[in-house]
C-alpha cells in the first residue's frame, strides 16, 4: 500500500504528511505577511508619534498607554519573527510538522496581541482627540470586536478520517 492512500484528509485532498506540512507552512508565512505588514504600519505610527510637538501634551495614563502600545507592537515584532527563526534553527532536520505546529502556536499569539494593539492605539487616538470616555469606548468596541471575530469565526467540532493526523 502506498503512502499517499493512507494520507487522503478528510477534505479529499490525497498529499503526504510531508506534503501537508510544506502546504501548511506555506500558509503560516502568508498570514505571517499579513500581521506583520500591520504591525510594522503600527509601529511606525507609534514611533513617529513620540516626534511630534503635541506629544508632550499627553497625561499620565496617555503615556502610559502609549508605552503599553509600544510594548506590544516590539511583543507582536518577535512573536512574528519566531516562526522563522524556528525554521532556520530545524532546516534540514526533517522536523516540519513540528515546526507547523509551533510556528502555528506563535501566530495565533501574534494574532490576539496585534488584535490587542490595535484596539489600544484606537483608544489612545480617540482618548487623546476627544476624551478619556471616547478611548474607554474606542478600547472596549476594539477588544469586543477582535473576541466577536474570533468566536465568528472558531471553527466547530473537526471530525477526521481514521489514522488522518489533523495536528498540522
Amino acid at each position: 500500500m502506498s503512502e499517499r492512500s493512507d494520507d487522503v484528509s478528510p477534505d479529499g485532498r490525497d498529499e503526504s504528511a510531508n506534503e501537508r506540512a510544506d502546504r501548511n507552512w506555506n500558509e503560516i508565512l502568508q498570514e505571517l505577511r499579513v500581521t506583520q505588514t500591520g504591525t510594522q504600519l503600527i509601529s511606525g505610527f507609534l514611533l513617529a508619534v513620540a516626534f511630534q510637538s503635541r506629544f508632550e501634551d499627553l497625561d499620565a495614563y496617555q503615556l502610559g498607554l502609549y508605552l503599553t502600545l509600544v510594548a506590544l507592537a516590539a511583543a507582536a515584532t518577535f512573536l512574528g519573527l519566531v516562526p522563522v527563526v524556528l525554521h532556520r534553527s530545524r532546516f534540514r532536520r526533517h522536523q516540519k510538522v513540528d515546526v507547523v505546529r509551533i510556528a502555528n502556536r506563535y501566530l495565533i499569539a501574534n494574532t490576539v496581541v496585534v488584535s490587542l494593539l490595535v484596539a489600544g492605539v484606537c483608544s489612545l487616538i480617540f482618548d487623546f482627540t476627544l476624551s478619556r470616555v471616547a478611548g474607554f469606548v474606542a478600547l472596549g468596541l476594539g477588544v469586543g470586536a477582535g473576541i466577536a471575530l474570533w468566536a465568528v469565526t472558531r471553527p466547530g467540532p473537526v471530525t477526521s478520517a481514521p489514522g488522518v493526523d489533523r495536528s498540522v
